[in-house]
């Protein structure tokens, strides 16, 4: 991704490349507009999930900010998807 406006001389017109300078311009304008409302939002999650939990484990309990409860229940999804996936491509494998 370009990040700098083109020069009038140096348009190819091969697929795949950005179209004409204001297209390229106002292109980059909504990638960064997009951008800072993905960043806005993020922040906004973290501050209305900034409350204290208790949060109970098998052998003992803790009190933590419910964001870092939801982090850590999707990064132990995440893992367990990935694992789970090579599980089962390891079966597909020796199935044949």
């Amino acid at each position: 991704m370009r990040l700098f406006k083109r020069d009038e001389g140096s348009d190819s017109g091969l697929p795949g490349e950005p179209g004409p300078p204001d297209e390229f311009q106002s292109r980059l304008w909504i990638q960064l507009g997009a951008l800072l409302l993905g960043v806005a939002y993020v922040v906004g999650f973290v501050v209305a999930n900034s409350d204290e939990t208790k949060v109970s484990f098998v052998l003992f309990s803790t009190t933590t900010s419910l964001i870092w409860v939801i982090l850590l229940s999707l990064a132990i999804g995440f893992v367990g998807g990935i694992l789970l996936s090579q599980l089962y491509r390891r079966r597909q494998k020796k199935e044949r």
